[in-house]
This record gives C-alpha cells, structure tokens and sequence, in this order.
C-alpha cells in the first residue's frame, strides 16, 4: 500500500475530500496510490492537506537483499524504521498549545516557551511548527493593530479596549486550537505556511 493512501485512510479521507483540501486532482492522487512518486507543488500540497511532512510521502528507498541468516536491522528495513517513529503525541501538542495562553501578556515568551517545549519534548512536527507559526503572526500584528489604533486617536479608553480586545483574540485562537487538536487531530486557526 502506497504512504499516500495509508495517511489517507487514517485521517479518513475519501480521495475526493483529499482533493478539495490539496487542490491536487483526483486523477493525480489515483496516480500516486498506485505507485506514481509525487513531487514538487504536488508533494507540498498534499503533505499540507494531510498535515504532515514532506519526506513522510516520499518513497524512495531501497532494501538490499537479505539471506534467512541475516538479522534484520533498521538499514535493512526502513519501513520498520518508520515505524518505531514516535507519532504525534496530542496531549504534549495541547500542552505546548496551552502553554502560549500564560505568556499573553508577555508576547516573545508566547513564542519562545512553546519552541523551548517542542524540543524537550521531542515533539518536532507540522502540528507543533504551525502552532509556533500561529503566535508569531500573532506576536507580529498585535502591535501594528494597537499603533494603528493609537494614530486614530479615539481616546484612552479606546486604547484600553483595543489592547484588551488583542489579548482575548489570542486567548481566543489558543483555546479553540486546543479543542479542535483534542477534538480533530488538527488545528481550527492554521497558515497554509510554517515559518518555522
């Protein structure tokens, strides 16, 4: 069975539903379930779609002959290799998630206690990079919204209301994130980019 169309089945997806979400045709991902190996935008694309890395659907590889005396190690197997991989662990991915909503007020340490928990958590995957993702751009444009408020010049209270309206929006992504990974395996508010 091809990667493709295992990851598929296991996050349940029709080759149809992979389609509008990849924007890869259906045909194409016929193609690649029977043994065609996807490349570039098309490599890119469904990886995103499905959520996972790149390499993750790449099948290149080869496995050297074996004598029946011959142990088989991972070199020998690297499909065994994969599959001793640790998988996602959710309930780290929530912590890590959670973890940004007690540095709201603290906007680099929204980013930086995160990143600091993805490797000591050995939790390096697309899930965790596009929650990082997340809090930069958040990090990057809760400023220029509060300057643009200030430049307004509608009051204090105004500016009171504009800055806490900007730390509930980030509470607001970071709680509904949660519940969507423990819910859905997935993020509610993701890029379609990591930038990490």
């Amino acid at each position: 069975m091809s990667k493709l169309k295992a990851t598929r089945e296991q996050k349940n997806l029709t080759q149809e539903e992979l389609s509008e979400k990849s924007k890869i045709s259906v045909r194409t991902i016929q193609r690649i379930e029977a043994g065609t190996e996807p490349k570039g935008h098309t490599l890119r694309a469904l990886a995103q779609a499905l959520e996972i890395e790149e390499t993750s659907l790449q099948e290149t590889f080869v496995i050297p002959e074996t004598k029946p005396s011959d142990e088989i190690t991972l070199e020998t197997a690297p499909e065994v290799k994969e599959e001793l991989q640790p998988e996602i662990n959710y309930s780290l991915v929530k912590i890590i998630n959670l973890s940004s909503l007690l540095f709201t007020l603290l906007p680099p340490l929204n980013i930086l206690v995160p990143l600091l928990l993805m490797f000591t958590m050995k939790q390096r995957n697309n899930l965790v990079r596009q929650i990082i993702s997340v809090q930069i751009i958040w990090t990057v444009m809760a400023p220029v919204v509060f300057m643009l408020g200030i430049f307004l010049k509608l009051g204090r209270q105004f500016t009171l209301v504009l800055m806490i309206v900007i730390v509930l929006s980030n509470i607001f992504i970071i709680l509904r994130n949660a519940m969507e990974i423990d819910q859905n395996k997935k993020m509610y508010f993701r890029l379609n980019f990591n930038m990490i």
